[in-house]
């Protein structure tokens, strides 16, 4: 099964009657929308396979529709005119968007169709709209079995080129942009593509220390997996990403859910799952385990360790095993999930040496805890003077919510505002003097979650504005009086922080009641999302999964009427960050919908964020970062990842490539630290990027009380 990188927009499983019903729980309408988990995701594969020679090529084996795709097909199209926020009708237009980016999904950088393949599709270019409504996917299918074929001959003339030998020393470069990269016209000129691809694989794997036969073998198994990965996709795969195509020409966060991903995502949203707890990363078709998470059915085993590569899965106590060695990461973790208290086998080489090992886990249910709000004091002392400081400091992932729970009205559903609410009791009674709530990571999630959690920090008034797509709009107020917390509070966030995330700290920053600090601003994600359980539309229950309508129906506002789409929440005070030069915003996404605002939403306004202070707390701030070397080095490493991101093309002469390497890839070192943030266990992250956080938290508080606006507890 192949699985791509999504950007997750949308609820959980939720019945289409319910989504529209509403149901008032303190004192917001509690529904089935959501406005974002952003994952920030980014799955590169690399350079692989190779080229031509169509007519020697055994025929592809042709994979078919499901008996439900049809139906599945028919149903999107009329789902989403009706209830898009654009109201627009499944169009010409939306077709010609939805033909390009299915071609793009399949070959991202131009490196498998030839210009006359693309020429060939956009002949239907306009018939994609009626094709749907008629529930005919013939032209996905085509579309895809071509892809097949040109990905066997790439990669057959890849294994012919690395026979060969090639020259590092000739002046020549490969195009690494893929709005710059071109289609090839003739097989000769897809050849000289793939020798430059092959050319830069090996010189980035000889910068890994792999040279010679063994660079060699490995582009040889990596090129030859690809092709067998892509083969393995089945109808869901290919209805996912082909209906998805047709929803995002809509808007990037519409998309369609095949059964299987519906699942996984049910998962994230309730943070809990069956399994082994651990978590696990592909490497040259092994299998490796990255972390075992602590408390879970793995580590009260206590043998499995990271960097250990599982080789065979078996279920139950005794009986056959599955060899997963070359198997999609996916199709792994498939296997290894299951019913709590089922045993499931593996097959363990420690530290990826030497010989297997059976290890029996008994299954747990494991409550993702690291997924939830966790909080820690900190105590700090300005490097500028004044005593030592406790700050509570809370990281939150995500607005999450066990929706199936709430539902039911069970009393110990799991949620956010919850978690977070007991964590600012706990901080209360050790007497912190200010609060920081960190949403740097935090991709969005329950639009209830959103304005309860606000509730915490503001007594009463409209979190968020919601505009439907008759022009009508509603104020969603937090109408439970009183707060969690009324000191001192910061929020951080980055351009990561999306959606539910830009709804709270935008929330916030109208109401005056407290700082935002972080990126020039957040990620610009302005629209709400619900899901459509496609088998509960289609039979009024939800027996049967087939998938599921992700649709934006809605756009929110702030209390003062700015949309934040596309120009996100800014900052009060701003930090250096790579993350702020990253093209990772609303912005750079295909088809987003446009800014606009709508009237102001009267409300109070608190008195925590004087103007003069924020201006003196921007100016310590910038000094004491100038001064820094830790930060003038981040200012160095972002100005050359600006200026790689920026290349178009990039050297294959050895000497040029692997100086550019050594002088600093700068994004993978950043999606390294940004993964290695997500997958510790650490709470605070004691860095300079953070002290600087706690710095200006404490200038804040200082000011607070010198104005006599807050007291210490």
């Amino acid at each position: 099964m192949v699985r791509r990188s999504h950007q997750f927009s949308g609820s959980k499983d939720i019945a289409a009657r319910p989504v529209i019903r509403r149901r008032r729980r303190n004192g917001v309408p509690f529904r089935g929308l959501l406005v974002g988990c952003f994952a920030v995701l980014v799955i590169m594969v690399s350079p692989v396979a190779a080229m031509a020679q169509a007519a020697e090529q055994a025929p592809v084996q042709r994979i078919k529709p499901a008996g439900n795709d049809r139906i599945v097909a028919r149903l999107i199209a009329q789902l989403m005119p009706k209830n898009h926020i654009s109201a627009r009708g499944l169009d010409d237009t939306i077709s010609q968007r939805a033909l390009a980016l299915f071609t793009k999904s399949l070959d991202p950088l131009k490196l498998y169709f030839y210009q006359s393949d693309i020429d060939e599709f956009n002949r239907n270019a306009s018939q994609i709209d009626d094709m749907v409504q008629k529930g005919d996917l013939s032209l996905a299918y085509k579309i895809f079995e071509r892809f097949i074929q040109r990905v066997d001959e790439r990669v057959a003339v890849a294994q012919e080129l690395l026979n060969g030998d090639f020259d590092f020393t000739k002046d020549e470069a490969i195009v690494v942009d893929p709005d710059v990269a071109e289609y090839a016209k003739t097989p000769a000129e897809a050849k000289d593509r793939w020798r430059r691809q092959i050319k830069y694989a090996l010189l980035d794997l000889k910068d890994e220390g792999k040279v010679g036969e063994e660079a060699v073998d490995t582009l040889r198994r990596r090129y030859g997996r690809y092709a067998r990965r892509w083969k393995k996709t089945d109808s869901d795969d290919l209805l996912e990403m082909f209906l998805t195509s047709v929803t995002n020409g809509y808007d990037p966060h519409s998309t369609y859910m095949s059964p299987s991903t519906l699942e996984d995502f049910q998962i994230q949203m309730s943070l809990n799952l069956d399994g082994i707890g651990a978590q696990l990363r592909e490497k040259d078709g092994n299998t490796v385990v990255s972390r075992v998470i602590p408390g879970g059915a793995a580590a009260k085993h206590g043998k499995l360790k990271s960097d250990d590569v599982i080789v065979t899965v078996g279920q139950g106590k005794s009986g056959d095993s599955v060899d997963i060695v070359e198997m999609p990461l996916s199709d792994v973790v498939d296997l290894i999930r299951g019913k709590a208290g089922s045993t499931v086998r593996l097959g363990v080489k420690p530290g990826g040496v030497g010989n297997v090992e059976e290890y029996q886990i008994v299954r747990a249910t494991i409550a993702l805890e690291e997924s939830a709000a966790r909080g820690e004091i900190i105590q700090h002392k300005n490097p500028d003077g004044g005593k030592e400081l406790k700050i509570g400091y809370i990281n939150l992932p995500s607005f999450y919510l066990d929706m199936d729970a709430a539902r039911r009205d069970e009393k110990n559903f799991r949620s956010s505002t919850r978690d977070v609410r007991r964590i600012l009791d706990d901080f209360k009674t050790k007497g912190v003097d200010g609060i920081v709530l960190d949403l740097s990571k935090n991709g969005g999630g329950s639009l209830t979650e959103a304005i309860n959690l606000t509730g915490l920090f503001i007594d009463t008034g409209p979190v968020v504005q919601v505009k439907n797509s008759d022009g009508s709009v509603q104020a969603y107020a937090d109408e439970d009086s009183g707060t969690a917390w009324d000191g001192p509070l910061a929020v951080l966030t980055s351009k990561f922080s999306a959606s539910a995330s830009e709804i709270f700290a935008g929330a916030i920053q109208d109401y005056k009641r407290g700082l935002v600090i972080g990126d020039p601003a957040t990620h610009g994600k302005g629209t709400v999302q619900t899901l459509m359980n496609l088998g509960q539309r289609l039979f009024g229950n939800n027996r049967q999964n087939y998938g599921a309508l992700k649709v934006t129906l809605q756009q929110f506002y702030l209390p003062d009427g700015q949309s934040t789409q596309l120009k996100g929440v800014l900052s009060d005070v701003i930090l250096p960050s790579l993350t702020a030069k990253m093209d990772v915003g609303e912005g750079d996404l295909k088809y987003a919908l446009e800014h606009d605002t709508v009237p102001v939403a009267r409300h109070n306004l608190y008195s925590m964020v004087p103007t003069d202070l924020v201006n003196q707390l921007r100016k310590k701030s910038a000094k004491r970062v100038e001064e820094d070397e830790d930060f003038a080095d981040l200012l160095r490493r972002v100005e050359l990842y600006v200026n790689q991101k920026d290349q178009e093309t990039v050297s294959l002469e050895e000497e040029a490539f692997l100086a550019r390497r050594k002088e600093l890839d700068s994004q993978k070192e950043e999606e390294e630290e940004l993964e290695q943030q997500i997958e510790d266990a650490v709470i605070f992250r004691d860095n300079y990027y953070n002290t600087e956080v706690m710095n200006i938290v404490a200038d804040y508080i200082d000011g607070l009380r010198k104005e006599n606006l807050a007291k210490a507890n």
